[in-house]
Order: structure tokens, then sequence, then C-alpha cells
């Protein structure tokens, strides 16, 4: 039976605001895979999101000035922000989500924003496509990880990701 999704705070005090959707991608990935697996599937695409959503967000600022150019990778380095090629974008991937071709297209999403992003060189995970990761499980994670709003600045200023990681092993019960 699955455990109640109780908010959770982190050990800095604060909640993440999403704890629900979390708590139903644990479900879902329970008897799918090992729950040491767990983080590794649900923050990588976390992470996906989150800097998908920044980028979007930067975009669309960019979109407002007359000078800048929404296409120029420059002007979000400059702000310390990834670069997220088209293909790597989480709407894209979001649109694919049923496709039987889901794993593979994630791999390539991290494998491109690796190429554009020299920090990220060799390390965001790139093991979707294994056979043994059901996709339509994938499919249905990806649904609920769309459901975590990160586009705000308010969402991006907090330590997402490392709150998301401290609620990893109470996931994993």
């Amino acid at each position: 039976m699955a455990k109640t999704p109780a908010t959770k705070q982190s050990s800095s005090g604060a909640n993440l605001g999403f704890e629900a959707q979390l708590w139903a991608a644990a479900d879902k990935l329970r008897g799918n895979m090992e729950p040491s697996d767990y983080k590794h599937v649900a923050l990588g695409l976390i992470f996906l999101k989150y800097i998908s959503d920044a980028f979007e967000a930067k975009r669309a600022e960019l979109l407002k000035e007359e000078l800048a150019d929404a296409e120029d990778p420059e002007e979000y380095l400059a702000e310390n922000v990834f670069w997220v090629p088209k293909e790597a974008r989480w709407s894209h991937l979001q649109a694919r989500a049923k496709q039987n071709t889901i794993g593979k297209d994630i791999d390539g999403a991290m494998l491109a924003i690796e190429n554009c992003n020299a920090s990220l060189k060799g390390v965001l995970p790139k093991d979707y496509a294994r056979p043994a990761l059901n996709k339509v499980m994938l499919g249905e994670l990806i649904d609920l990880v769309s459901g975590i709003g990160m586009a705000e600045e308010a969402d991006r200023s907090r330590d997402i990701l490392g709150r998301v990681y401290e609620l990893v092993p109470v996931l994993q019960t």
C-alpha cells in the first residue's frame, strides 16, 4: 500500500510545494525498479524540468527586449542559465511522453544539454532508454513532473534540487 503523501519539510524547514507530485512519482516507480534507482530517474527528470523552466523564463524576457537575441546561447550563459536546445526542452519531451522512444528522447536531450553546456559535460544521466525502464511508466512520470512549477523566479531561487534530494530517502520507503 502506498504511503500517504504527507507534506514533508526539508531539513531547512521549507516546504517545496510539490511533495504530492513527488509521492505520486515514487508510487509510479515502485514495482518497476529498485528503490535505490528512484533518485536517478526522478532527479534527472526534475533537473531537466528545472533547467528547461529557467531557460523558458529567460527566453520570455529576451523576447521582450528589442536588442536581445533569444537564440543566442551567450545571452543565457551570461545570466547563469543553461542553454537548452529545442529537442531538449521540456515542452518537446512532454509532447513525446507517450511515444515508445521517450527513453531515447530523454537520453538525447541530456546529451544535447551536455554538448551545449561545458560545465555539465559527462554528468547527466543517460540511461532512460534501457530496456528495463518501462516506457509507459516513464511517460506517466513526465506527466507528473510537468505539474511541478519551477518557472517563477521565487521557485528557482530556492534550493529545489537539494531539497528534492533530501526527500529521496523518504520516498524510497
